[in-house]
């Protein structure tokens, strides 16, 4: 469901929040900021994407001399998927929580606060 900027799925004990492109197609996203807040308030973030979004960059950064000239990759918090789409990255995502993984492959963000307590 779509909540301003935010693609919002929600999930018995969680939610996933995407942050997708101003009118991207759902199901090509290839590159994404995510995070998981669970019903106790705990946050983890993630940066979701493909493969070929993995591949594409690195090919971008032979030319740019970044990264030893695209030889690796790296991202903090990277979850990397093989299909575009966020109902792939949902289910990624929640393979993640069902395992107990997401505290291995996000970034804990803490528990959500009430800025006005």
């Amino acid at each position: 469901m779509w909540d301003g900027p935010f693609y919002r799925v929600k999930r018995d004990g969680y939610e996933i929040c995407f942050v997708p492109g101003a009118g991207e197609d759902l199901d090509q996203v290839c590159n994404v900021d995510m995070w998981v807040t669970f019903v106790t308030g705990d946050r983890w973030s993630g940066t979701v994407s493909t493969l070929d979004e993995v591949r594409r960059v690195m090919d971008r950064w032979q030319g740019t001399g970044e990264c030893l000239n695209g030889s690796y990759y790296y991202c903090w918090d990277g979850l990397i998927v093989r299909d575009a789409g966020i109902p792939a990255m949902v289910r990624a995502v929640d393979d993640l929580v069902a395992t107990g993984d997401y505290e291995a492959a996000l970034r804990p963000l803490g528990p959500e606060t009430d800025p006005d307590a």
